[in-house]
Formats: structure tokens, C-alpha cells, sequence
């Protein structure tokens, strides 16, 4: 594990997904699944988010678009939150998923704003 990168992976990760997140992620890991979280944080968070080629909205777009397409609700919920701290507005999540829908179907971007949704829903109960 290049710790560098773990680390710069780590401050990525919580400062988009949240504290609470993150720890209760490597809190309930374990000896199956703790080599996958540190995967994720050193190569997903730390290798690609870390790099300075793409801003953090952007990327949180382009993730909104791909796990849309990919059908992942459960990774979806997390980044709307996400996009939204990163500075992404609702109605410019609205536009991906009105794009998402011409090209990846229409039942991905039913999905996607039923997702975004419960996301808006459960922030402004708060």
C-alpha cells in the first residue's frame, strides 16, 4: 500500500462522503473486507481523485452520470450527497439525470431521480 496515497485517498474520501461514512466503513471492516477499503480509499480516493487534472464538481458530475448508468443505487445515493458538497446544485444533478435517461434509458433515470429524491429528502429533514 503506498501510504501517500492512502492518505491523500483518506482526506478525500471523508470530505466527500462524510466522516461518519468513512469510519463506520473501516469500523465495520474486517479481516475479509479490510484489504477492499483500503483499495478503494489509496486507488479510488487517492490515485484518481487526488490527481488536480479534473475539479472536485466535476468529477462528482461525471460520477453521477457513470454509477447512474451502472446502476448502482446504493453508490448513487452516496455521491448525490457527495456532488452536493462538492457544489453541485439539484438542479444541475436534475440536468445528469435528464441526460442519463436519453442515453443510458429511461429506467436509469427513473432510478436516478427516485434516488436524488430520497437523498433531498432525508438532507432537508435536517
Amino acid at each position: 500500500m503506498d501510504e501517500h496515497l492512502f492518505n491523500v485517498g483518506l482526506e478525500a474520501r471523508t470530505r466527500v462522503l462524510g466522516e461518519e461514512y468513512v469510519t463506520r466503513a473501516f469500523a465495520t471492516a474486517d479481516s475479509f473486507n479490510i484489504e477492499f477499503q483500503q483499495l478503494v480509499t489509496e486507488y479510488c480516493w487517492g490515485a484518481v481523485w487526488g490527481r488536480e487534472g479534473l475539479d472536485k464538481r466535476t468529477r462528482s458530475l461525471l460520477n453521477l452520470a457513470m454509477i447512474s448508468c451502472l446502476n448502482r443505487p446504493h453508490e448513487l445515493r452516496l455521491h448525490i450527497a457527495g456532488a452536493l458538497t462538492n457544489g453541485v446544485t439539484r438542479e444541475e444533478i436534475r440536468e445528469v439525470f435528464m441526460q442519463v435517461a436519453i442515453y443510458a434509458g429511461v429506467p436509469a433515470g427513473v432510478d436516478s431521480f427516485r434516488a436524488a429524491k430520497e437523498v433531498f429528502a432525508q438532507l432537508d429533514k435536517k
